[in-house]
Formats: C-alpha cells, sequence, structure tokens
C-alpha cells in the first residue's frame, strides 16, 4: 500500500518523472516544474501523488483542478494521470481515484471529468476507467490555433 498525498507548490519535482512518462514533451524537470508552479497553480492545478517507501519519488501521480461551469457544473477536472512504467498493476491508480473522489466530495462537485488519448495503446488506461465507473460522455474536438502574425 503505498501513501498517498497532495503535493503543495515547493514539492512539485516529486512528481516531475512520472509527469514526464505521460508528458515527455516537457523534456526537463526544471521546465516542467516552473511550468506547472508559475502557471498551472496559479490557475487552480493541484497535484496528488502515491509513494512507495523505497523511492523519494511519486510512483504516481494526477494533475486535476476545480472547474465551474455550464455544462458540468461544479466538476474535478484531471488533467493529468500517471503511474510510472516500474510500478504499473500495483494499485497506485486505483487509491490515486479514490483520492480524488473523496476530494470531488469534499469539494460538493457534481461531476468527475477527465479526456484520454485514443489508439491501441490506451486501451489498458480506458479499461482501468470503465472500471472505476467512467463512462464516455462527449466527443473532445481539437486543432491548433491559427498561426500568429509576427510582431
Amino acid at each position: 500500500m503505498s501513501d498517498v498525498r497532495e503535493l503543495l507548490e515547493g514539492e512539485t519535482a516529486l512528481a516531475a518523472p512520472a509527469l514526464l512518462e505521460l508528458r515527455p514533451a516537457w523534456a526537463d524537470v526544471d521546465t516542467l516544474v516552473r511550468r506547472i508552479d508559475e502557471v498551472q497553480r496559479p490557475q487552480g492545478y493541484r497535484l496528488v501523488a502515491a509513494f512507495e517507501q523505497a523511492d523519494d519519488d511519486a510512483v504516481a501521480v494526477a494533475g486535476f483542478r476545480l472547474v465551474e461551469n455550464l455544462a458540468w457544473s461544479r466538476t474535478i477536472y484531471v488533467d493529468d494521470l500517471v503511474t510510472r512504467a516500474g510500478h504499473r498493476q500495483h494499485g497506485h491508480a486505483d487509491q490515486l481515484f479514490a483520492w480524488l473522489d473523496a476530494e470531488a466530495h469534499r469539494l460538493g462537485c457534481d461531476e468527475f471529468h477527465l479526456d484520454s488519448g485514443v489508439g491501441p495503446h490506451r486501451q489498458p488506461a480506458h479499461r482501468f476507467y470503465f472500471a472505476h465507473g467512467m463512462r464516455i460522455a462527449s466527443f473532445h474536438f481539437s486543432k491548433p490555433a491559427p498561426a500568429q502574425a509576427p510582431h
């Protein structure tokens, strides 16, 4: 059983090895930590992490925020959910989901949302979400923003 707790500003680097497995485009710990602490945390982004005794860094991490909108009302939205490759199938994500469910209840949320990429490599994640009572509720559409003219 792992220890699950929220990571506060100043502890973000403990989540970086896991988050970089999910978001390798951020390239390095310092860049990722600065992005989270300087941009995302001020917008309400929070981190919860699972730890094993033998590892200083988090073995599993969820990045989430409280959102309020007309479509979903008061909702916990999970931006990032990852378990490091060598620590999967040990119940860490289950513990994170239980923590997130309890936090959604504590905050008086009406719903719990996340988006998940598609493709054969995402099937284990989708099975996990279905097993935790989630369902496919909509399609999420996206496109790149138009290129900006040089200043």
